[in-house]
């Protein structure tokens, strides 16, 4: 193995949800993975999710400094000063994490996982390589946005008014596999591996630096944009770009099928047997769902729901909510 066997989360916050616990939950009993870290930068509040995470077999707690972290990560590179700065200057939890990801990955090594995914099979194959990330189907890559050229323009138009009645028609996600393949694919930074001192992550971590100051609080910038941006310009053959299927099997807007209520679902016809990681976008339009999210809520739903099926597939002896 290349990689180690260890998975990352980050939290940034006193009180972790449920639907966030179910991700760590759900990458230690279906990962293999030999340590799974939830890196908080706040006191945990004490409860039942607290609980569940403290009993879990393989699961970690790490109280961290994120200024001494990104310090740490950014003194062989000659970038600390700047990094730091980067952090302190942001005020949203989610473009916070984005350094602390890339700073994790670059000083320990493993597997980054955003907290809204759930986690299905094991992550071991993924480690005999330097690195990988995952790519997503998605409407508005950012060479579409910055081109001039009408013929880009109006295909993303297209495709985008293609998807908007897929989002919303009863298993519209169907319908999205028979035209996936005329949709853009782009790297999406919510699962990440890679060695300790990733070429990719000091690649990453330089370009953060380089951000200039008026774009560094602007959504995506320090995110998604720029991480597909520094692949683009990898230049080492030591880079896994994984397909949608593997980590993104509903990708953007059509991931609100993952949410919907129906008489009976089939989990299995949407995950790839290649899949093993769900992403499910708790940051578009799923976001308001979390606060509903609970044991029983899943407990209740797990046949007509495929979120719910989803978690109840995965952790086998769900926790208690009190």
């Amino acid at each position: 193995m290349t990689i180690p066997a260890r998975a990352h989360f980050c939290w940034i916050g006193s009180r972790l949800p449920w639907a966030y616990v179910f991700a760590i939950l759900s990458a230690a009993e279906r990962g293999g993975l030999d340590d799974i870290v939830l890196h908080h930068t706040d006191v945990l509040e004490a409860g039942a999710e607290l609980r569940a995470l403290t009993s879990a077999a393989g699961v970690r707690l790490s109280l961290i400094d994120p200024i001494e972290l990104i310090t740490q990560a950014g003194n062989p590179l000659g970038i600390a000063t700047e990094l730091t700065a980067i952090y302190r200057r942001l005020d949203s939890p989610v473009a916070r994490t984005n350094v602390l990801r890339a700073a994790l990955l670059y000083l320990q090594g493993g597997i980054y996982l955003d907290l809204d995914t759930i986690t299905t099979d094991s992550l071991l194959p993924l480690l005999n390589v330097r690195q990988f990330v995952g790519c997503e189907y998605i409407v508005w890559p950012g060479f579409v946005r910055a081109s001039r050229s009408p013929a880009l323009w109006a295909r993303s138009l297209a495709l985008d008014l293609l998807r908007k009645p897929m989002r919303r028609v009863p298993h519209g996600w169907k319908l999205f596999r028979h035209v996936e393949r005329f949709y853009f694919r782009g790297v999406n930074g919510a699962v990440l591996g890679a060695e300790a001192g990733s070429s990719l992550l000091s690649d990453y971590l330089r370009a953060m630096a380089a951000v200039p100051l008026e774009r560094q609080t602007r959504p995506h910038a320090l995110g998604t944009n720029l991480l597909q941006d520094v692949v683009s310009r990898y230049q080492s053959d030591d880079l896994v770009i994984e397909a949608p299927h593997v980590f993104y099997p509903l990708p953007p807007e059509i991931s609100e099928h993952w949410f919907r209520i129906h008489r009976n679902v089939r989990l299995d016809a949407v995950l790839s047997t290649q899949t093993r990681v769900v992403h499910w976008y708790a940051s578009v339009r799923t976001k308001s769902r979390v606060a509903l999210i609970d044991p029983a809520y899943v407990r209740e739903n797990q046949q007509h729901q495929l979120y719910s099926a989803l978690v109840c597939a995965n952790i086998r002896n769900l926790p208690e909510t009190a």
